[in-house]
């Protein structure tokens, strides 16, 4: 129960900031757009650190491997598929897949985009579940239920900057916190999986930990970051990113 509980808790994130919408009068305010998205790189750098990449090494070193090469070469990858991804999604956004014309707007791609964004975060929650069931000495139940807090509060920007958005485009504030909190589905599906497959993912454990990370860090060094030091009042979005990082370092630091 409590691995199905932990499993849920970062859907709950994007659930709960994508009732924001309901809250919003017109359009998102765009100080507020700047600490939300420099909040969540914050968060996110600092998960990747001390929640994925430190776990990585430590496990790679018991299970008598090169300390540092599962987890370069788990982040590498996932740098790589992130990017995939990415070229894709600017492909698909061309209007131009083998000679068949789409119709896909700004506020479809966002849609899709985080939702890809958020299946390796998934895959990292049941990883984390993954190597409590393994009774692994370097995850512990405290520290998988930190790692899924820690996307949680990461992912409440996220669905606010989903729905709001939507909002602002049009769409009924309904229909934006459907959509906001359906690019979260795929974390707890993602995580299940990963729990199913628990005996064939603990020897891939500092892999896959590391590929979360890298998966992150791009997402931030892509978007995040850039968009919240995009116009004026930068100093907002960085203040964002050092209040995330120092939550999120706190947080896992403290339960772990």
């Amino acid at each position: 129960m409590k691995i199905f509980i932990g499993i849920l808790i970062p859907f709950f994130g994007t659930l709960i900031g994508s009732l924001t919408v309901f809250f919003m009068k017109n359009n998102l305010n765009k100080k507020v757009e700047k600490v939300l998205l420099g909040f969540a790189s914050g968060v996110m750098i600092a998960a990747s650190v001390w929640s994925l990449l430190l776990p990585a090494i430590d496990m790679s070193e018991e299970q008598g491997k090169i300390a540092w090469l599962p987890p370069v070469v788990g982040f590498f990858i996932g740098i790589i598929f992130l990017l995939i991804i990415d070229i894709a999604i600017k492909y698909i956004e061309g209007d131009n897949i083998k000679g068949i014309k789409l119709n896909f707007n700004k506020r479809t791609m966002l849609i899709l985009a985080v939702t890809l964004h958020n299946i390796p975060e998934g895959m990292a929650v049941g990883v984390g579940f993954a190597g409590v069931l393994a009774n692994n000495s370097d995850i512990t139940m405290a520290s998988a239920f930190a790692l899924a807090i820690g996307i949680a509060i990461q992912n409440f920007p996220e669905g606010a900057i989903i729905s709001m958005p939507l909002k602002s485009g049009g769409m009924s504030k309904r229909k934006s916190f459907i959509y906001g909190t359906l690019s979260g589905i795929v974390e707890p599906i993602f995580a299940f999986i990963t729990l199913l497959l628990t005996n064939m993912v603990v020897p891939l454990l500092p892999y896959l930990l590391s590929f979360a990370a890298g998966a992150m860090i791009y997402v931030v060094v892509d978007e995040l970051i850039p968009e919240s030091q995009n116009g004026e009042r930068s100093f907002l979005g960085i203040m964002g990113v050092t209040i995330g990082f120092l939550l999120m370092m706190v947080l896992d630091v403290a339960l772990g």
